[in-house]
């Protein structure tokens, strides 16, 4: 009896296997959705980061080494050439300025011998004990040491108030060396200053720069900067700015890159053209669409149509040739902005294209 079930049962679940697998073969097979080629125009674009900045900026360095004694102005204000910024203080160094103060007092000594001597030999030539060569020598002798007192005193001067005579406030105030806006201010009152030298670049005190001529300055990959032309127009995309593009003009594109994690990179400039409405900041980041390549009126298709060979990787696609029949095509591709593309060779307008990877919703709900 327990025989008699379990072969029943085994004859029961084959009868249901062939009875599913006749439903699969009896099944329509599976259609896809087509699409057709278009007329459209494609414009392949790159895209470079980077940021904006001022034409023309300065950085204002002082012409003695002190302390800051006041600053006037303060940052993201407007200057005009010549407009006071701050003022230095000078410190002397104790050593260098009583050695200065030494030979000042020593010199006066002997300025004090030389003009007596000239005026005891002044009335020896004058009652003829002496000749004129002999008292010109001693006159000459008291000018070249008069000479030296003021120098020794200019030396003093200027190591005790970094100058000396007219010149000394021209050294201890700093001006504003451009008109423009002050972007930044790197030192506080109190803060000491070197001056600039061979050996050291010098302290920054302000750094001043135009506000009206803005550059874009970024950064374009090895494999798209030889498509790249001097003079080509690009727009400007300001990431504190949405919504807005600022037109701009290639000036610049270096002749040598900078490898940057595995990748040459090339330096840009670029002309921006500012608007009145918005108020551009120095250091801004961006970005600018620069046009590589436009086709205009050509006949294109969506890239996810593409297949690649596996052995050949060359491009095809699928074209219908009856209901349920798709025959393969090789096609000669131009022009790709990521989305379209251009078919040069292998196409015809009239040509039904299955889309690969997309069936119709009548399979799609048998599926499920």
């Amino acid at each position: 009896m327990k025989k008699i079930i379990i072969f029943g049962s085994i004859i029961i679940a084959l009868i249901i296997v062939l009875i599913w697998f006749g439903k699969k073969n009896s099944a329509s097979p599976i259609k896809y959705e087509i699409d057709k080629p278009f007329i459209t125009s494609i414009t392949k674009k790159s895209i470079a980061t980077g940021k904006v900045t001022p034409l023309e900026e300065i950085e204002i360095k002082p012409q003695i080494t002190g302390i800051i004694d006041k600053i006037f102005l303060l940052e993201g204000v407007k200057v005009v050439k010549g407009d006071l910024i701050a003022t230095v203080r000078v410190v002397p160094n104790e050593q260098s300025l009583l050695s200065a103060k030494g030979r000042v007092d020593n010199i006066k000594i002997i300025l004090d011998n030389a003009k007596i001597a000239l005026d005891r030999n002044k009335n020896l030539f004058e009652k003829g004990v002496i000749s004129k060569q002999e008292f010109e020598n001693i006159e000459l002798n008291y000018n070249q040491t008069l000479q030296d007192l003021k120098n020794a005193q200019n030396d003093y001067q200027i190591i005790k108030s970094g100058s000396s005579g007219a010149a000394g406030a021209a050294n201890t105030n700093i001006y504003a060396q451009m008109t423009g806006t002050i972007l930044e201010i790197p030192v506080k009152e109190g803060d000491q200053v070197i001056q600039s030298n061979n050996f050291n670049a010098g302290t920054t005190i302000a750094s001043i720069a135009d506000m009206n001529k803005m550059i874009f300055e970024g950064k374009v990959d090895e494999s798209e900067v030889g498509k790249l032309i001097n003079g080509s127009e690009i727009e400007v995309s300001i990431g504190a700015i949405e919504g807005k593009k600022f037109p701009a003009k290639l000036n610049f594109i270096a002749p040598k890159g900078t490898e940057e994690a595995g990748a040459v990179q090339f330096k840009i400039k670029a002309d921006v053209s500012l608007n009145e409405s918005y108020f551009i900041r120095a250091g801004y980041s961006a970005n600018a669409e620069i046009v590589l390549e436009k086709k205009d009126k050509v006949m294109a298709i969506k890239e996810s149509l593409l297949q690649f060979d596996k052995i050949t990787e060359k491009p095809f696609i699928e074209i219908k040739i009856s209901e349920e029949k798709y025959e393969k095509r090789f096609i000669e591709l131009g022009t790709s902005d990521g989305v379209n593309v251009q078919v040069l060779k292998g196409l015809k307008m009239e040509d039904e294209i299955k889309i690969w990877n997309k069936t119709t919703k009548e399979d799609k709900k048998e599926e499920q």
